[in-house]
Parts: structure tokens; sequence; C-alpha cells
């Protein structure tokens, strides 16, 4: 997976480990990407699971959607999500 440049400014790429579990947390919910979001940020226990603080930055939409794209991309997902 792609890592940012950090050279060139911007925001810090969020947890690769954190975002596996926001996948999770969809999957076993079957939210949209929107819906996924605002939960994170009005659930105690979605933000448990995922080790964020009350503050903590959380991925909008948009990011998690091109998380997943990127996980499907590389033909990832398949392997993560789809039984053996």
């Amino acid at each position: 997976m792609r890592r940012s440049n950090r050279d060139r400014g911007g925001r810090p790429p969020y947890d690769p480990v954190m975002m596996f579990k926001i996948l999770v947390i969809q999957l076993l919910n079957d939210l949209s990407d929107e819906r996924t979001e605002f939960l994170i940020n009005h659930r105690l226990s979605f933000m448990s699971f995922l080790d964020l603080e009350l503050g903590d930055r959380v991925p909008d939409a948009r990011t998690i959607w091109l998380y997943r794209d990127l996980l499907s991309r590389d033909k990832a997902i398949d392997h993560l999500f789809l039984p053996a």
C-alpha cells in the first residue's frame, strides 16, 4: 500500500490497522461510508474498537471509500473478507 510523501506536506496517513477495522465495522453492520463516518463519531463502542479518543481525527467517508478501493484494486480485499 502506498504511503503519502511527507515532504510534500499534508496530513499524515491514517493507521492501516484502524482503516481495516473500519472495514470490519462496515461489513458487520452493513453500513455505507457516510453512515460509518457518522457512527464512529457518535458511538463510544466504535471509537473504543478503533482505539480512538474523543477529539481524535476520524476518517471521512471519502477516505474510507479510497482505502477500500485501494484494497480492491490490489485484490487484497478478496483475501481478507471472502471465505477460503
